[in-house]
Order: C-alpha cells, then structure tokens, then sequence
C-alpha cells in the first residue's frame, strides 16, 4: 500500500510537471501559475515526512533540465520555498484555504525572486515585473489545487 502511494504522489508531481512544459498562448504564458510548487507546497502541508526539502530539489532539478536553464537555480529556489513552509507546516495546516493561498503567494514571490537573483548572478538579465505576473495565478489556483490533491489523498488513502 505504501508503494501505491508513493505512485500517487510521484504522478501527481509529473503532471505538475508536464503542465508546467505545456504550451500556451504567448499572451497567457507570463501568467502560468507555479504548477510544481503548488503541488510540492500541498504535499508537505499535508505529509511533511514524505515530501520536503529533497523531493523539492529533485523536482526543481528535473524543471531545470526541461527548460534548459542554468542546473541548480530552480532546485535551490524551489528547495528554499519549501523549506520555509515545511518549517512552519504545523502552523500553516491551521488556516483557512484563502489565507494558505496568500502564504503560498509569498512563497511563489520568494521562489520567482530567488530565480531571477540567481539567474542575474550567473547571466546578465534584467528585471521585468513580468517576472511575478505567475504569483496571482499560483494564489488564485491554490484554493482549486488544495481541495483537488486533499481529495485524492482521501481517496487513495495517502498518508
């Protein structure tokens, strides 16, 4: 049973991550939520000995290598993001769906800002305010992801 879900969770990751890769209109592109850290941030509010700050790295990894960036920029964005919400998962399981999702908006904040910082430490870009354009629609999709992924952990009997 254990194995199975296992195999739930790790599905439920690489869809975030094909959702991530898919493509899309070039005017809605700059709004694609935060898919992988949406899902990653459900998991560890919800079995925080299962999924952390390794399973955060490994997924971050795996998003740099599908969109060829710099190795390591969004694994150490993603693995920070999740720590501080792994940190404070007792507290945070606590409040209501709308309030996790402004959290979960400064954690996407944090995660883009990190990105960029990193990415402007190794290449030379400039910061566009498009850059957190992704942050509203991560707040506004956390609220859907959280009641879709705890009605999957419930059925499968995740824990």
């Amino acid at each position: 049973m254990l194995l199975n879900n296992g195999i739930i969770i790790l599905f439920s990751l690489l869809i975030a991550l094909m959702a991530t890769i898919m493509p899309m209109p070039l005017s809605l592109d700059a709004f694609r939520p935060d898919w992988v850290l949406v899902v990653l941030l459900y998991w560890c509010l919800a079995l925080p000995n299962r999924v952390n700050v390794i399973t955060a790295w490994v997924m971050g990894f795996l998003l740099d290598v599908l969109l060829g960036s710099v190795l390591g920029v969004h694994a150490a964005a993603m693995a920070l993001s999740v720590y501080i919400i792994a940190v404070n998962f007792q507290k945070i399981r606590n409040f209501s769906v709308w309030q996790q999702a402004l959290i979960v908006g400064v954690s996407a904040a944090l995660y883009h800002l990190l990105v960029f910082w990193l990415q402007r430490f190794l290449t030379d870009i400039v910061f566009l305010p498009s850059y957190l354009y992704p942050v509203f629609t991560t707040i506004v999709l956390w609220p859907w992801a959280f009641l879709l992924l705890r009605k999957v952990r419930r059925h499968f009997k995740i824990k």
